[in-house]
């Protein structure tokens, strides 16, 4: 196996992860949820489901599905720490992987914006492309 595009951990270290494969640009979702269980927008890279190694030696890896969620998509956090790590839809090929999470330069920027519809006021503006809704 070749070297990781990227690696990953959650704050505790209990759960850590590699990247293999092209890694998308990251994405800030506005949305409700992702502002109530981040606190703010989600910034996400993704990956294809192949291309994520994770190690996960205790089984700490959970997986919630979001009550409200218009896509049925599912967050996977450590359960220890309560690290926000990924996000997947059932049926994608890919995984979103919570850019926070990425360890050392990534050289990702921020390509776009999307549920830019549901913003909090006090979040800042900038020149990036918007969606109203997800992509």
């Amino acid at each position: 196996m070749s070297a990781p595009t990227a690696t990953g951990r959650c704050v505790c270290g209990a759960v850590s992860y590699d990247l293999q494969g092209d890694l998308r640009g990251i994405l800030v979702c506005h949305c409700v949820e992702c502002r109530r269980y981040h606190g703010t927008s989600g910034a996400y890279t993704s990956v294809t489901r192949e291309g994520l190694t994770l190690r996960d030696p205790e089984g700490l890896l959970r997986w919630f599905p979001g009550p409200q969620s218009e896509t049925g998509g599912e967050r996977g956090f450590c359960s220890r720490c309560g690290s926000s790590l990924l996000w997947r839809e059932p049926g994608s090929a890919t995984y979103s992987v919570a850019a926070g999470t990425l360890e050392g330069p990534t050289g990702l920027r921020i390509m776009q914006h999307i549920w830019y519809s549901q913003r909090a006021d006090w979040e800042p503006e900038d020149h990036l492309p918007r969606v109203p809704r997800g992509t």
